[in-house]
């Protein structure tokens, strides 16, 4: 008896906690679907305050005055208070314990506030100090090196243009020390306010500093590892190419100008930043006597606009399946630079006012073959908003970061093609050989490849000031000393903290993460290479079908596969939106390898041929004190250099 107690004793206990424990699934069943309700909402009003803070963007970055400054400030203040009180709601529900994935990835999505988590004083810094960077990029002018009292030049168009067609050494070098001195040295001590204040919203958002809040976007514990990898895999065809060009550019500048061993000064490079080295490619092709393909004379000759441009962009699109540029976008977007005389930010960029009907791109557009692939870029961003339009508010979003941009630039690989040249008749047809293979692959390598080690350093050495191993006192020689050990490139005259190089590039001036850049010119590749095998315009071994000349222009089976991964928006991490398209969970360069391979083939004979040292020793040019070297040994700056730089 005493035994059929005790088990009856269990057996009600048991029963308890059965009945406690289906009141507590029931309660969080109905904690779920409050939850669900609750996220509804809250996307109804996050889109509508990201509409109203977007167009106050807009307006201030396309007429850059006081009141439109002011009234951005306003706005974003008004949007970060009312964001802050649906944040203290969302806090309360826990989302921890929901069962279903995707309201707990909406969840999470939503409790990171981003810079709205400040106090409003300190966010009014923040946005002051980012607003006031940005004007000065915008403003910043530079007297004429042959016409000092012409003291009227922006760095777009006027010493875009400089960089691309002048080949005197002292004019270039003029122009470079000009411009960093006018929009590089204001801006640092609203930089240094504006690391204090992002790292201060970094910590309210459960991050120790801004770096590991963007890294966050990663999805990954490791991914500044997996960023080292890949340039690992790049860096032996980058340092082929580095060699070839300062190989070239002694001849034209002479050794006392370009060492022979060193890194290649910074303003004989075709381009301010010395981002993209295309404009060097006149005097250095591979085999000169080829016909170079670039288009802005036939597009001149042809009476193409700048709207033509964009209906141009627009039918590679509608030809892909993919959707077409809605009302809204012709009638509101700034395709040209305004002539009514307002000062205006000019870098190409697409907008989303987050509320499914309004897309537009600003952009200057001029007439030339590089900004007719901008255009095909530009578009390509407005095609993934459009495509994830239907998604929450909260994943209308790249899969990562590089996502858009590798978007972007997909469509640009196949328009640059001769292939699709011809096709538009911007071409003359010719014979296809070797030789002008070469050529054109060189011509890609200035573009893509150049630009990777720059992609790398930018946010690379921002985490350094986030993190704070880069001090305020060391801020402009740790940039050099990133450009050289990763870039091989120095500045054209000594430097010190005095100067601020940074900031003259607008991404640095406009709080723009920067690794999505050296990520996309990656995995746009993977995604090439996977769309050009669905539309049988790539076959491995097939010199009829090469990965380089391939047009998916077309093509509804490469275009239905890319708008179903461009569907998902940010809804699911980022390896599930790579898988959809490429068949592969991880980034990878082989994509980069497989397109350059017979350039990288070629470098390295004529390299070998020309006697060039392949790699670069330190610089000569004085960017930093002793003692600000020694303190870099000392804190093991160099060691963390040396890993990620792939030394």
């Amino acid at each position: 008896m005493k035994i059929i107690g005790e088990l009856a004793l269990l057996g009600a206990i048991a029963s308890v906690f059965l009945v406690a424990a289906q009141g507590r699934a029931a309660e969080r069943a109905a904690e779920e679907s409050a939850g669900r309700d609750y996220v509804r909402t809250l996307d109804e009003q996050t889109s509508r305050l990201r509409n109203k803070k977007t167009i106050a963007s807009w307006d201030y970055e396309t007429n850059l005055t006081v009141h439109n400054e002011q009234k951005l400030l306003q706005v974003s203040l008004e949007v970060a208070s009312e964001t802050k009180e649906y944040w203290k709601e969302t806090m309360s529900y826990l989302w921890h314990e929901f069962e279903d994935p995707d309201l707990k990835r909406m969840f999470k999505k939503y409790t990171e506030l981003g810079t709205s988590a400040l106090p409003e004083d300190l966010n009014q810094r923040l946005i002051v100090a980012i607003n006031s960077m940005q004007s000065t990029y915008a403003k910043a002018t530079i007297c004429d090196y042959n016409n000092r009292t012409k003291c009227d030049l922006h760095v777009e168009p006027e010493i875009t243009n400089i960089f691309a067609t002048s080949s005197d050494a002292e004019e270039l070098k003029y122009t470079w020390l000009e411009w960093h001195k006018a929009a590089g040295a204001p801006s640092k001590s609203n930089f240094t306010e504006y690391v204090q204040m992002e790292n201060e919203a970094a910590k309210l958002n459960g991050y120790d500093t801004v770096a590991e809040w963007w890294l966050s976007e990663y999805e990954a514990t490791d991914s500044e590892d997996q960023f080292a990898a890949l340039w690992a895999q790049i860096k032996p065809l980058y340092e082929q190419i580095h060699a070839y060009v300062r190989g070239h550019l002694r001849v034209k500048y002479g050794e006392e100008v370009v060492p022979k061993k060193g890194p290649i000064p910074a303003h004989l490079l075709g381009n301010i930043w010395a981002q993209t080295w295309g404009n060097v490619e006149k005097f250095t092709r591979p085999y000169p006597d080829k016909t170079d393909i670039d288009v802005t004379a036939a597009l001149i000759a042809q009476n193409y606009t700048a709207l033509k441009m964009f209906k141009t962009a627009e039918e590679f699109f509608t030809s892909l399946d993919l959707s077409p540029m809605p009302e809204l976008f012709w009638e509101r977007s700034i395709l040209e630079k305004p002539t009514d005389g307002r000062e205006m930010v000019c870098h190409a960029s697409a907008w989303d006012f987050f509320d499914g009907e309004d897309f537009r791109i600003r952009q200057c557009t001029t007439i030339t073959d590089a900004f007719f692939k901008t255009t095909h870029h530009e578009m390509g961003h407005i095609q993934y908003y459009l495509q994830y339009k239907g998604q929450p508010v909260i994943y209308r979003a790249g899969a990562n970061p590089g996502f858009h941009e590798a978007v972007g630039d997909v469509f640009a690989l196949s328009v640059a093609t001769p292939k699709h040249l011809r096709v538009m008749g911007l071409l003359e047809d010719g014979p296809e050989n070797l030789e002008s293979n070469i050529n054109q692959l060189y011509k890609m390598v200035l573009d893509k490849i150049v630009f990777l080690p720059f992609g790398y350093l930018f946010d690379f050495f921002r985490y350094g000031f986030f993190r704070g191993t880069t001090p305020v006192d060391d801020y402009n020689f740790h940039f050099c000393q990133f450009r050289e050990s990763l870039q091989g490139v120095e500045p054209p005259a000594p430097r010190s903290e005095a100067d601020f190089d940074p900031a003259p590039k607008y991404h640095i001036a406009a709080d723009v993460e920067y690794m999505r850049y050296y990520i996309s010119y990656i995995i746009q590749f993977q995604f090439h290479r996977s769309l050009c095998q669905l539309a049988g315009e790539y076959a491995v071994g097939d010199s009829s079908r090469l990965l380089s000349n391939c047009d998916i222009y077309n093509s509804t089976a490469a275009g239905n596969a890319l708008g179903k991964m461009l569907q998902l928006g940010s809804s699911k991490p980022w390896p599930d939106a790579m898988e959809a398209i490429t068949g592969q969970r991880f980034m990878d360069a082989s994509g980069v390898l497989e397109y350059f391979q017979p350039l990288y083939d070629w470098l390295k004979a004529e390299n070998e041929r020309n006697g060039e040292f392949v790699g670069w020793e330190p610089s000569t040019v004085q960017f930093c004190t002793p003692n600000q070297k020694a303190a870099m040994e000392a804190t093991g700056f160099n060691k963390r250099l040396k890993k990620y730089a792939a030394l």
